[in-house]
């Protein structure tokens, strides 16, 4: 449970606000274009202490409530999307270490990734994988104290520049139905993890999203997370309720930068004598943008209080990242047609998050998947 009071959260999201205004904003679209890797920007979310947000108090992190770290997400992804992957596969690690790890596991790692010292990912999907995550083909196979692990993985944020991921496996391929037979491993790098370069992307530029393979790859016994097999679908499915409040968060995040740059350039613009702002054409995509923000804010605070209070919320998260994400395309579309033909410039920061804003509606599951995830638990909770 968290021990901050109302006090405390807003000295921690003021604080989050002044650095995204003094240290991200100005920076994101250098590091955009480029393509690379934010260092500096790493070095000082250590120091803010991000990368343990929602780790408990116990083991070195802020023990942030997912209400809490909802808000500082849509801060950051306010000024640039990119950033808040950093931290979001990172915490959806410690999130599963935490919950389902043994005491050995978490004594290791969390407070190390509390300060950030050791920082990972999640390593589910596969070429022949996605929302299928059921479809996997990596295996590890029991030799002595260790596993050997062979496969690929595909998409992996956080796995060229950090330093191991929380990796999906099958311990027995053959089990029905097939979760039975998937684990769970942190997995660390080296001799037989193979990082292959980063992966070209449309938008969410600068960060590391890798190819992995995995040949003969040797991990302790001891890295089991839990130590029993045949419990990886269920202990990664409670982390990815975390992951997609996140992502919702995210795309709220977008949809709000996104209109808060169109408000100013439709006051700073004007056309037939006017500010554009005075057009209704203008007023009425401004006004649906706006609405679009604030009902996913709603969307997302009622996903994250049922997270924190520990009761299911598959439903409500699924529902959150639905709507966020779709209203970060929709306000990032918006604007586009708001800033009219500078929009495709890159002097014009709107083009950015009008490219970061669709891999919001692919990632953590599409929304797709996850509109039959709302419509399945609808019926479950209201039987004829």
């Amino acid at each position: 449970m968290s021990q901050w009071n109302a006090d405390d959260e807003r000295a921690i999201l003021d604080s989050i606000a002044n650095w995204v205004a003094k240290e991200v904003r100005p920076v994101a679209r250098r590091f955009d274009q480029a393509d690379e890797y934010p260092h500096a920007l790493v070095e000082q979310m250590k120091e803010l202490g991000l990368f343990g947000a929602t780790i408990s108090q116990q083991y070195g992190g802020l023990g942030l409530s997912a209400s809490t770290y909802a808000k500082i997400v849509i801060e950051v992804a306010s000024a640039w999307m990119a950033p808040s992957g950093i931290f979001n596969s990172h915490l959806i690690m410690a999130s599963a270490i935490e919950r389902f790890g043994t005491e050995a596991q978490k004594a290791e790692f969390l407070p190390k990734m509390a300060t950030g010292e050791f920082r990972g990912g999640i390593g589910l999907t596969e070429p022949n994988a996605g929302s299928d995550l059921q479809a996997i083909r990596t295996t590890a196979r029991r030799e002595g104290d260790d596993y050997i692990v062979d496969g690929s993985k595909t998409w992996i944020t956080n796995s060229g520049n950090g330093h191991g991921i929380l990796l999906l496996v099958k311990t027995n391929p053959e089990a029905e139905p097939r979760h039975k037979g998937m684990s769970l491993f942190i997995a660390e790098k080296g001799p037989g993890f193979v990082v292959s370069g980063k992966m070209k992307k449309l938008g969410y530029k600068a960060i590391d999203s890798c190819e992995l393979s995995f040949q003969g790859y040797r991990i302790p016994a001891g890295r089991l997370v839990g130590g029993v097999e045949g419990k990886g679908f269920a202990q990664i499915a409670g982390g990815l309720e975390l992951g997609r409040i996140n992502v919702a968060a995210r795309g709220c995040g977008i949809a709000q930068g996104a209109l808060q740059l169109a408000l100013r350039y439709a006051q700073e613009r004007s056309a037939f004598s006017k500010p554009i702002c005075e057009h209704q054409a203008i007023q009425l995509k401004l006004a649906q943008m706006a609405t679009q923000v604030e009902a996913s804010k709603l969307l997302i605070e009622q996903a994250a209080r049922k997270y924190d209070a520990g009761e299911r919320c598959d439903m409500e998260a699924a529902m959150a990242k639905l709507h966020g994400s779709e209203a970060g395309v929709f306000c990032a579309s918006e604007a586009m047609r708001i800033f009219g033909g500078y929009s495709y410039s890159t002097e014009y920061e709107i083009e950015r998050y009008y490219r970061d804003a669709m891999l919001m509606c692919i990632g953590e599951g599409t929304n797709e998947i996850l509109q039959t995830i709302i419509a399945k638990q609808l019926v479950a909770r209201n039987p004829a």
